[in-house]
């Protein structure tokens, strides 16, 4: 039996509540966790034994710790650290937290898209002037979601649990992602969770036919990682072959939607409205037209923010340090080709 001490940094500030736990998995383990706002915070004899790093986003050069096998990252998506030097590491494991974040952003999706069928931002707007409409019957006559259409780009994690959540609904669901010959999840779920086998969606389509899918949606939630391949994806032909009294959701990364394309899609009323959460410059300027569109729901990028989300990131933890431990392949690995 392998008995060699491996040293773990949490750079994150977790309660030692919910460390304790980890510390129990095996007494290998030795967790050092130290709260870090940069990587000269952390004392460079620790930088040189550490084995295993959860971080947010704090990266120490290569050099500074040459026995690093494994960063498992604290959010699902990692754009902010592409470039880094560690991540074109082969011998190094990359993980990123995809699935931790999933049951909330999937009940903000829904969420925004019973509120844009069900006409929030007029009624909102309605409420601000006092006003009674005489002609309120078919000013808020609602899109359902019930028996509509809805297409999800991207369908991991997020995508999956929106699936799971839209069964009660009678929706039909369409699904593009990159992979069309694996429609199984293999990435990290909580257990009751997502789709793990695949099972669904009516269609699944490959990211390339975007617009074929779009045209038949009444609803589409955008939820795929920011990578080079997805950066402006979703741009004035996609949005020009959406339906007229469609509706947006987007709960990515900015950048993946062409901004300019959206506010003409919009204020041209191309499309019947949309809900932004995130976008290519953060915080969104107050000189955005996107404030001042009434067809339009805008979000600080809070989608992904639950009282939950830290247990959720151990439990995740858990389960790769388990793994980990035994020699098994990680959940949620990252993939340089990729980009997630």
């Amino acid at each position: 039996m392998d008995t060699t001490p491996i040293e773990v940094l949490i750079t994150v500030a977790f309660s030692e509540e919910l460390v304790a736990p980890l510390r129990q998995l095996s007494p290998r383990l030795r967790i050092t966790l130290q709260p870090a706002r940069s990587a000269e915070d952390i004392p460079a004899d620790l930088w040189n034994r550490v084995e295993v790093l959860y971080t947010d986003r704090i990266l120490p050069t290569p050099a500074a710790a040459p026995k690093l096998r494994w960063v498992q990252f604290h959010y699902a998506g990692i754009d902010h650290v592409a470039g880094n030097p560690l991540l074109d590491n082969r011998d190094l494991a990359i993980t990123t937290l995809s699935g931790a974040a999933a049951p909330q952003v999937a009940e903000y999706a829904v969420m925004m898209m019973l509120a844009l069928g069900h006409k929030m931002p007029e009624l909102h707007s309605n409420q601000y002037k006092a006003d009674w409409p005489k002609d309120r019957w078919e000013r808020f006559k609602p899109v359902e979601l019930r028996g509509s259409t809805v297409g999800i780009i991207g369908y991991g994690s997020i995508g999956r649990e929106i699936a799971r959540l839209l069964q009660p609904f009678d929706v039909k669901v369409l699904a593009a992602k990159r992979d069309l010959m694996h429609p199984e999840d293999i990435g990290y779920m909580p257990p009751g969770l997502g789709d793990p086998g695949g099972d669904l969606f009516t269609r699944l389509y490959p990211i390339t036919a975007l617009k074929s899918m779009v045209k038949k949606c009444d609803f589409v939630v955008v939820c795929v990682p920011l990578t080079d391949s997805t950066r402006n994806l979703v741009g004035e032909a996609e949005l020009a072959a959406m339906s007229p009294r469609g509706y947006l959701v987007d709960v990515s990364r900015g950048g993946i939607i062409q901004t300019q394309a959206l506010v003409e899609a919009l204020r041209e009323k191309k499309i019947a409205g949309a809900a932004l959460d995130v976008f290519a410059e953060e915080p969104l300027p107050s000189s955005s037209p996107l404030w001042k569109l009434p067809n339009v729901l805008i979000s600080p990028h809070i989608s992904g923010i639950s009282p939950h989300y830290a247990k959720r990131a151990v439990d995740l933890f858990s389960e790769n340090l388990e793994r980990y431990l035994i020699g098994e392949e990680l959940f949620n690995l990252y993939e340089s080709e990729w980009g997630y």
